[in-house]
């Protein structure tokens, strides 16, 4: 996430006084600030702070509902868009997959070993019956939400899902309408353009969602459960060093390169990964690295830089796979061996494409958690370490891809 390909998340319509400067604050900063007012707002509000989580429940059905079109979007896009060809290119899938695997294994095994979600005490979430969504208009309001995006073109016959998907799109695509349309790819490219604008409009509601689902958990379940999100970013820091370790010992018998002028020759794109939390943003200085300093043959550098990163985001999978397991721990839900499969394919397969998707982590975590029954209601309590993390993981996503470009560079350096 990302592994993300922009860190904007601003509506792009002009405004002025406290919104424009609301909007110029850094999404992570935001994120803090409601964090903090909500603890304080749950500590004054006690359970009546449960009428709050509203925001993070409405934040997550929109999430839900896009996520599936985005992901599709933005598949086709990179299928359609990456230049593959030649010898390595027959290399490059084997090795995605093994280290997306191995990022996945390492992510379940950590928090299957640790459990940083366990005897957090957090009550699942109860649905509420036919009667209090007639009497709570906020309920009522959330029920008419489309919870997929096709969902409401079809036998549901909810009405006002239709005019919420029309209005978004219209409003996506104001200023496309004289967009000529040559041909089939500018017809995806434009589709998934409106997507991740819809999206911004989205994440800009994160903040809210933040304060409305922390200030509910302390106000009716305590601080139990913050306290074993310290032990999750504990447990996924673990996970990532163990990660680069295992890139760098490939890198040691698989690669001419040495461990030690991978991390000399890449921290530029390493610490430029960190920063932006944006693995596409960091593609040129991945490139350029790889390249110039280390020295690797042009094919490789681009291979494992430029293809590689629109694929590879094994940080991304580990963190997910640990994030579900962790949020089933906390409300003392049991993945079975047949779940936790279900999360490695359904996190490989959200992982494909997803570097181009802003907030990756955040859109393709509803799709892992849907998949095996877990309640979505609590992925923003995961937004309160996630600014964090984000950026852990992304550096992940980089040295993967020049963990691939060192391997397929093979075990000797050509010679000028």
């Amino acid at each position: 996430m990302n592994d993300n390909a922009s860190e904007k998340t601003t509506i792009s319509i002009p405004s002025t006084g406290l919104i424009a400067r609301w909007q110029n604050i850094p999404l992570y900063a935001r994120i803090v600030f409601a964090l903090v007012l909500g603890l304080l707002t749950g500590l004054m509000l006690g359970n009546d702070a449960a009428v709050l989580a509203v925001p993070g429940k409405l934040v997550l059905r929109l999430l839900g509902a896009l996520a599936p079109a985005l992901i599709l979007a933005a598949i086709v896009h990179t299928f359609m868009t990456t230049q593959l060809g030649g010898p390595l290119a027959m290399r490059l899938p084997r090795l995605l997959l093994l280290n997306t695997l191995v990022a996945i294994a390492v992510g379940l095994t950590v928090a299957n070993v640790i459990q940083p979600g366990q005897g957090a005490g957090l009550s699942p979430p109860t649905p509420h019956d036919e009667a209090t969504k007639s009497a709570n208009p906020l309920a009522l309001f959330l029920e008419n939400v489309p919870k997929s995006l096709l969902g409401p073109l079809g036998d549901d016959g909810k009405v006002i899902g239709v005019i919420f998907i029309a209005v978004a799109f219209g409003m996506a695509l104001r200023k496309e309408r004289e967009r000529p349309l040559g041909t089939v790819g500018h017809l995806v490219e434009l589709f998934l353009e409106s997507l991740i604008r819809i999206l911004h409009w989205i994440i800009a509601l994160v903040p809210f969602a933040v304060f409305g689902i922390v200030a509910n958990i302390v106000g009716t379940e305590g601080f139990a459960p913050f306290k074993a999100l310290g032990i999750f970013v504990l447990s996924v820091l673990l996970a990532l060093a163990i990660q680069a370790g295992y890139y760098l010992l490939r890198i040691r018998f698989g690669s001419w390169v040495r461990p030690g002028e991978l991390l000399r020759g890449g921290r530029d794109a390493l610490v430029m990964a960190f920063s932006t939390a944006s693995s596409t943003a960091t593609m040129p200085v991945t490139y350029a690295a790889l390249k110039d300093r280390m020295g690797l043959r042009e094919q490789s550098a681009s291979m494992g830089a430029l293809v590689g990163a629109n694929f590879n985001n094994d940080g991304t999978a580990l963190y997910e796979a640990m994030a579900a397991l962790f949020i089933a721990q906390m409300i003392g839900m049991a993945l079975s061996f047949q779940q936790q499969l279900m999360v490695v394919l359904t996190s490989i397969i959200a992982s494909v494409g997803a570097a181009g998707i802003p907030e990756a982590g955040l859109v393709t975590m509803t799709m892992v958690f849907t998949a095996v029954g877990l309640p979505v209601e609590y992925i923003p309590v995961l937004l309160t370490v996630d600014w964090f993390l984000d950026r852990c993981r992304t550096a992940i996503n980089v040295m993967g891809d020049m963990n691939v470009s060192c391997l397929l560079d093979g075990t000797h350096k050509e010679r000028v």
